[in-house]
């Protein structure tokens, strides 16, 4: 089996690295993860909402959005990156760019990548804490409009220049 495996990631690699072995351990961490979320959700009683309204997923999606880009490109958080990362410099407004020297690296420095496993933290909160999530998520989403009226801003200011 395991030469099968070595052969399916040589073949599909081709003249690329492509570490797929680092991607289905990454992939079992999240399956792991939401299985006990799933379990202790169970063993707990607790149980998901009847329903997720619009708001809720407007909500939702601002904040992951917001904690996506935070955790994947804010100065702030340079730090948990550099480990796995390299310093390139300012790709955007309070945004760095940054090399990734692994696989962890390029996941943390992803906010596509970053984005489903905040997403999923989220609906785990609304399961096992939904008014602190909400709270969570409401501050999160009041950073995301600063920022784009802060962009917004700019644009203006630059415009009547």
């Amino acid at each position: 089996m395991t030469d099968f495996l070595e052969q399916t990631e040589r073949d599909y690699e081709g003249e690329h690295d492509r570490p797929l072995g680092t991607y289905a351990r990454i992939m079992a961490v999240y399956g792991g993860a939401v299985a006990t979320a799933v379990a202790a959700a169970a063993l707990t009683g607790r149980r998901p909402p009847e329903r997720v309204g619009f708001m809720d997923v407007a909500l939702m999606a601002a904040c992951t959005h917001k904690v996506a880009r935070l955790i994947a490109k804010d100065p702030v958080t340079s730090p948990i990156r550099a480990p796995f990362t390299r310093y390139e410099g300012v790709s955007g407004p309070a945004e760095l760019a940054e090399t990734p020297r692994n696989t962890i690296g390029e996941l943390l420095g992803c906010p596509f990548c970053i984005a489903q496993w905040a997403a999923t933290v989220y609906a785990a909160g609304m399961v096992f804490a939904p008014r602190f999530t909400r709270l969570a998520g409401a501050t999160m989403t009041a950073v995301a409009v600063a920022d784009w009226l802060q962009l917004g801003y700019a644009k203006l200011i630059k415009a009547t220049d």
